[in-house]
């Protein structure tokens, strides 16, 4: 931001001065070139203003009653879950164009929480119940001797009248439900308020800066801009309008192909029309045939977005994705040789192989390339630490205290509140399942240990990796170790409501939410305001396309095609605790563990001995492991194209541009298949006439 004349404000200077001290020390590790691209996109404001709007709450209810259906019945129908941020869009566009006709502007802030409002309707927190009634009855839990385990909060037994009725509105789903709303409210209360303590100390204290938060905030701005066509002197100015219109474009022509051709063919004949195939292509069962491609899983998906995601993410992110896709392109046949995928056989499908693969050899390296990420990350955290600790008597005394720090307006919190609801919030997930497993000894040892030891641990961690690389780290399994350690026997211990999570992960939402001017208060209420519409949408929605078709099934391809290797994965970890021979036990290999951690730090040690790129570290370490190539493909050679033909040609414009075009190719997308949604409803609503 700057003052008249175009000086810096003494906001601006100050933060700019702390974030030069900040990268002059190097945060323990050089800068890395990439970041620090993002890092110079937006500044944060001078002020802040609350955007809560009870009119606003129109957006919600929009959102609720149109976009929530859609986004239920595209998920099942291609997989894709972009349409919860189309409808954001879709949502904003639609007010700022009401708000120009009845001569107001919407500001920043406001514009912000109308994002974040029409995002948080989309939330569906009884999404779920569509899984939990398909998996309690699947092939993968009745082979496994599961079905008849699931507890009674988990889904009704196979039995139940409402399976064949397919209705949720049944007294046997009403502790499922409870269930659902128990864990949506308490969850939702600890990442609002524990999520902000964590930025707190994240940004305020250790002045992290964040360098992926300008991306999600860029859209806002080129809305903000449209918004308020008064404060734009020339045409150059509206530049994030017309990119954003450009993706708008690119979207709804490719939406009218992959999306709505299938979905209107399917409604109206019985027989879906697609050019492109949905999820995917498979070119598996004729690639394994060769010998060099044993055990390799092939394919491609045709989603655009895939194209744009890799535009959008870092060159060497993808380029990271790419390396170890091919890495497991030559692991898979020299491990299918040496005898370890043993179970794969030739003509397996993409479905197939990838389970298989897992259950031999994957299941357990993944675990090992997990905890290497997590001992990287964590080791990277402690360095910077110790680099802070040694400027923080310096800056203490050039800034002052803690509180004295905090930006003016932002509508911040006390510390205590944030103390109180982490104690409360823990201690109310453990007592809710001690009474549900009967008080099992080993089971509430598990749980003291992950509320008040592992989650504040890894949220921190998380809090400081996000500030500085914008990563996610997680030690892997760590739920399911200690649950299996606790001695249970029985299934029922997996699906309770476990106090366990990484608030780390909010902070960047923050960051945006401060980028833009915008007051912490009024995310705040207007998540309160959001709450029942939420429940009573997503129930209502999920309830009635279950009694549309029996889900999963032919009209749904995508629930069709991946629900099964998702139930029989889910079974590996599920047996674990039934007191026998389990899968589990098949895909647990202790050495195969090691393998994965050995190889992991070896990657870590040698990336950083050459200087690579922090993003190509863990982009590698994405690709390993199985990662579907379907989508690793297309979001590699998005990644060229962005990078050695638009940035060449825009500079760093381009990384300004792209996340804008993004949100317009969303946006997009959401349209057409709104339409598309809506007439498939009114088809099959449609009572037949006797006549």
């Amino acid at each position: 931001m700057e003052n008249g004349a175009g000086a810096p404000s003494p906001r601006t200077a100050t933060r700019t001065s702390r974030l030069h001290h900040v990268e002059a020390r190097g945060m323990s590790q050089k800068i890395d070139k990439e970041l620090e691209e993002f890092r110079q996109v937006m500044e944060v404001p001078s002020s802040f203003e609350d955007g809560f709007n009870w009119t606003s709450l129109l957006g919600a209810i929009f959102i609720a009653l149109l976009m929530v259906p859609g986004a239920i019945y595209m998920g099942l129908l291609a997989g894709i879950d972009s349409i919860g941020s189309a409808s954001q869009w879709v949502t904003v566009i639609l007010f700022i164009e009401v708000a120009k006709r009845a001569q107001k502007t919407l500001k920043k802030p406001e514009i912000f929480v109308l994002f974040f409002m029409a995002g948080a309707a989309m939330g569906m927190p009884f999404n779920g119940l569509l899984w939990n009634q398909f998996f309690i009855r699947s092939d993968a839990a009745i082979a496994n001797g599961i079905a008849d385990q699931l507890p009674a909060w988990f889904a009704p037994p196979p039995g139940s009248e409402s399976y064949a009725a397919r209705t949720f509105f049944h007294v046997d789903w009403l502790p499922v439900i409870g269930m659902v709303i128990f864990g949506t409210f308490f969850g939702q209360l600890a990442s609002m308020v524990l999520g902000y303590g964590l930025f707190r100390v994240a940004s305020d204290v250790e002045k992290l800066p964040f360098p992926m938060a300008p991306i999600g905030a860029q859209g806002i701005m080129a809305l903000a801009e449209d918004a308020d066509e008064k404060s734009i002197r020339n045409a150059e100015d509206k530049w994030r309008w017309r990119v954003f219109s450009i993706g708008g474009a690119i979207g709804l022509g490719f939406g009218l192909l992959y999306l709505l051709l299938p979905t209107l063919s399917g409604a109206l004949t019985g027989s879906p029309i697609q050019i492109f195939p949905i999820p995917f292509s498979d070119f598996t069962p004729q690639t394994g045939e060769l010998s060099f491609m044993r055990a390799v899983a092939t394919g491609m998906s045709w989603d655009l977005g895939n194209l744009i995601f890799g535009m959008v993410l870092p060159y060497f992110a993808m380029v990271g994705s790419f390396i170890g896709l091919i890495a497991t392109f030559v692991m898979n046949p020299l491990l299918q040789a040496g005898g370890i995928l043993q179970s794969w056989t030739v003509g397996d499908s993409t479905i197939t192989t990838l389970y298989k693969n897992n259950i031999d050899f994957y299941f357990s390296f993944q675990i090992g390339i997990a905890l290497a990420v997590a001992l990287g990350g964590i080791l990277q955290v402690i360095r910077s630490v110790r680099g802070h600790r040694a400027n923080a008597a310096a800056r203490a005394a050039s800034t002052g205290s803690f509180a004295d720090e905090l930006p003016k307006g932002r509508g911040d919190i006390q510390t205590w509140f944030v103390v109180l609801v982490y104690f409360a919030v823990t201690i109310t997930y453990i007592l809710v399942s001690g009474w549900l497993i009967d008080w099992h000894r080993g089971v509430m040892a598990v749980l003291f240990f992950l509320g008040f030891v592992y989650t504040p641990l890894i949220s921190y961690v998380t809090a400081r990796l996000e500030g500085m690389v914008g990563q996610v780290v997680e030690v892997p399994f760590i739920r399911e170790a200690t649950l299996i350690m606790s001695g249970y026997q029985g299934v029922a211990v997996w699906f309770l409501p476990i106090p366990i999570a990484n608030y780390g992960q909010m902070c960047v939402f923050y960051k945006q939410c401060e980028l833009t001017g915008t007051k912490f208060s009024s995310i705040w209420k207007t998540q309160v305001a959001l709450f029942p519409i939420i429940l009573v949408s997503s129930i209502f929605f999920m309830n009635f396309i279950w009694s549309l078709n029996e889900v999963p099934s032919a009209v749904y391809p995508f629930a069709e095609e991946m629900w099964k290797l998702h139930a029989e994965n889910a079974c590996i970890m599920f047996t674990a605790t039934l007191g026998e021979f389990s899968i589990f036990e098949e895909a647990f290999n202790a050495l195969f563990i090691g393998i994965g951690t050995v190889f992991g730090v070896l990657l870590f040690w040698v990336m950083s001995i050459v200087g690579a790129p922090v993003m190509l570290t863990y982009g590698v370490v994405r690709g390993l492991g199985q990662t579907m190539p379907h989508s690793v493909i297309p979001q590699f050679i998005g990644a060229l194209l962005g990078r050695y033909y638009f940035q060449k040609r825009l500079g760093l414009k381009w990384r300004q541009y792209i996340p804008v075009v993004s949100a317009g190719f969303a946006c997009g997308m959401g349209l057409v298949t709104t339409v598309g949604v809506g007439i498939t409803f009114l088809s099959k609503a449609a009572l037949p006439l006797p006549f």
